[in-house]
């Protein structure tokens, strides 16, 4: 599977939380499970914060459609041997700027629909060969596979917190 200096240690808890599926697989049966979830929640309930501080249900979507643009965009350049250092992402400051509180129910199911159908044509479109490129993002070495499952992992997380803490 994946070699421990493919990702920043930082990951593992996403990586691990995707072991043992195929990529492709996983992207598509993470998307069923998380898709369910989002149509399961009532309207109403999207605002809610379970603690002062913490994100609402719309803010984690969100947080969700951006991280995984964030990351396809990392393994575009990286199956295309940029050679480039990626720099992180602030993910308070991507969702303080989204106006994430105006959206709909059915806008963010949409959009994430179609992020997650791009992101499927993206990992099917790379080769054997691609999915080991590495480059730097962060400060940290990532290669084009991890960054699949790190999708997966992530989305796995939070759907969980969702369940746990919110529903």
């Amino acid at each position: 599977m994946l070699d421990i200096n493919e990702y920043n240690a930082y990951y593992s808890n996403y990586i691990n939380l995707s072991i043992g599926v195929e990529l492709l697989e996983g992207l598509e049966s993470s998307f069923e499970k998380t898709l369910a979830l989002f149509e399961s929640i009532d309207e109403d309930k999207l605002s809610y914060r379970y603690a002062d501080g913490k994100w609402t249900i719309k803010e984690i979507i969100q947080h969700l459609i951006d991280t995984e643009r964030v990351f396809c965009y990392r393994a575009l350049c990286f199956a295309r041997k940029d050679k480039v250092e990626l720099p992180g992402f602030s993910q308070d400051d991507y969702l303080e700027n989204s106006g994430v509180d105006s959206r709909s129910k059915d806008d963010l199911i949409e959009e994430y629909k179609a992020v997650r159908s791009s992101t499927n044509t993206l990992f099917a479109s790379f080769t054997n060969e691609m999915m080991t490129q590495r480059g730097l993002a962060s400060n940290s070495p990532l290669s084009v596979r991890a960054a699949g499952y790190i999708i997966i992992g992530h989305e796995t997380h939070h759907c969980n917190i969702i369940n746990q803490r919110y529903l």
